[in-house]
């Protein structure tokens, strides 16, 4: 029987990966006097009015065809908010506006204030305003199912505190983990392909959980080195991070997995896939000294957040996963 892979599935991580720095290096060739030369992380810099503003673009993915297949529309919002806002943080910024792109197979207004629930919902958990939108009818483009659509936010933040790249990561400083409310918006390629919608459609169409409010006091109060939101490509996002200062992770004490991940492991019986595609119970990392750990941990849990450490910085540019015994380099 064929491996169950996120690759075979049609997801290739490690091809995404490549496509993404050629990108990058064609998009930034096209700077200018506001644009700031910070490519390859959680958001771009910019320059206006006196003020170093952020941008994100980013939507919900697959999981649209869960929300189809459950009839369940008033959640992906929180996602396309979620996916955007929780990136833009990662730098140290703070969201605070928002923009939407919804597109349509045909005119649903019953459809489209469903999913605007959830937008309005995301923005409030978030502090973002939504100023503006567009949606579009594409019968043509938009195809399959009974209601197909497709939905992306792009989002603005404003940096009011020094800039977090992950530049100064000392080896030895905690990464803390904050807990997530189950899959997020990555991976349901995989996802959609091993469990059945039937049994799990639940716990598949949880929105994202948004960590703003527990992030940006921990910005405000705490000594931090660096932020990961672990989304596309997983644990191996930390090296978006941990690149800025050449150093690496190791993860030795990941929470006990919640069961639909546990059912997910069954069908694709690999750690490394696993932690490679999923959250497993972690959406986002933060990297402090150890005398932070506690005060970091208190004020997630403030916010209704679980929180442990789940690894270190290490001086080797890998993130290696410690689990049964075994070392598993998830790059």
């Amino acid at each position: 029987m064929a491996k169950i892979t996120y690759a075979s599935s049609g997801v290739d991580v490690s091809r995404v990966k490549k496509m993404q720095n050629r990108i990058n290096d064609m998009a930034f060739s096209a700077s200018n006097e506001y644009s700031l030369p910070v490519k390859g992380h959680y958001a771009g810099l910019f320059k206006a009015g006196g003020s170093t503003l952020t941008m994100h673009c980013d939507g919900v993915g697959s999981k649209v065809l869960v929300a189809e297949d459950m009839g369940k529309y008033d959640t992906v919002g929180i996602d396309a908010i979620a996916m955007n806002v929780n990136d833009i943080i990662c730098i140290g910024s703070k969201p605070i506006v928002a923009v939407d792109y919804l597109a349509l197979a045909k005119s649903d207004e019953e459809l489209v204030f469903e999913i605007m629930k959830g937008l309005v919902a995301g923005a409030k958990e978030s502090g973002v305003a939504l100023i503006g939108g567009e949606t579009a009818i594409l019968p043509d483009m938009i195809k399959g199912g009974k209601r197909p659509f497709d939905l992306a936010v792009t989002c603005v933040g404003i940096m009011e505190r020094e800039m977090i790249t992950g530049s100064s990561l000392k080896t030895g400083d905690a990464v803390i983990g904050l807990e997530s409310s189950g899959i997020h918006s990555n991976g349901y390629t995989l996802a959609r392909k091993v469990l059945s919608v039937k049994e799990w459609g639940k716990e598949m169409l949880e929105p994202t959980r948004i960590y703003v409010k527990p992030v940006l006091e921990m910005l405000g109060s705490s000594d931090i080195h660096g932020i990961a939101h672990i989304t596309g490509g997983a644990f191996s996002k930390l090296m978006r991070v941990g690149a800025y200062a050449k150093k690496g992770f190791v993860l030795d004490s990941m929470p006990k997995p919640a069961p639909v991940f546990k059912a997910l492991a069954e069908k694709v019986n690999d750690e490394r896939e696993m932690h490679r595609t999923f959250n497993m119970g972690v959406g986002m990392c933060i990297m402090a000294p150890e005398t932070e750990e506690s005060r970091l941990i208190s004020i997630a849990r403030k916010h209704g957040v679980k929180a442990q450490r789940v690894g270190t910085v290490t001086d080797k540019e890998d993130v290696v996963l410690v689990k049964n015994g075994k070392r598993i380099s998830l790059l």
